[in-house]
């Protein structure tokens, strides 16, 4: 957590919000244009990309906000999407990058360099707290359980 961090992003999302652009969908085509793969594993778009969206954002924030809460949403959200398969590393971390991007885009004027900073920083975070989730599930499963991918 850095000072100042949660105030330029929380500038950037009130831009977005005041201009009523909602950058899910195309953060979700650029997602499965690097990943083709991927989209066969989502019954509902619609209803998938809202959610995690939403969720990767408020990791993001409530982590430049030292929110406590983060911690367990991001070992209880790696641990759960074990159902999908061995989502490599690469994934969490294009999608992180990816919903930077269409943020920074969407938000127009309000994101400065200082604005994109914060919310690298914060990216950063996230995919180190995911990299650790990951290592301490690894840790934690019995012997014979399904791995997570490297």
């Amino acid at each position: 957590m850095r000072p100042g961090d949660a105030a330029l992003m929380e500038a950037s999302l009130v831009a977005v919000a005041e201009a009523g652009i909602d950058i899910r969908l195309p953060l979700f085509e650029r997602f499965f244009a690097a990943f083709p793969e991927r989209r066969a594993d989502f019954i509902s778009v619609d209803a998938a990309s809202r959610r995690m969206t939403d969720e990767t954002l408020q990791m993001m924030f409530g982590l430049a906000s030292g929110e406590a809460w983060v911690w367990p949403l991001v070992a209880e959200l790696v641990f759960t999407h074990r159902s999908y398969g061995a989502l490599p590393i690469e994934e969490y971390d294009a999608f992180i990058v990816l919903t930077v991007t269409e943020l920074g885009l969407a938000a127009g004027d309000a994101w400065t360099a200082d604005c994109a900073a914060a919310w690298a920083r914060n990216a950063d975070a996230l995919k180190a707290m995911i990299r650790q989730a990951r290592a301490e599930w690894k840790n934690a499963m019995p012997a014979g359980a399904p791995q997570l991918a490297e």
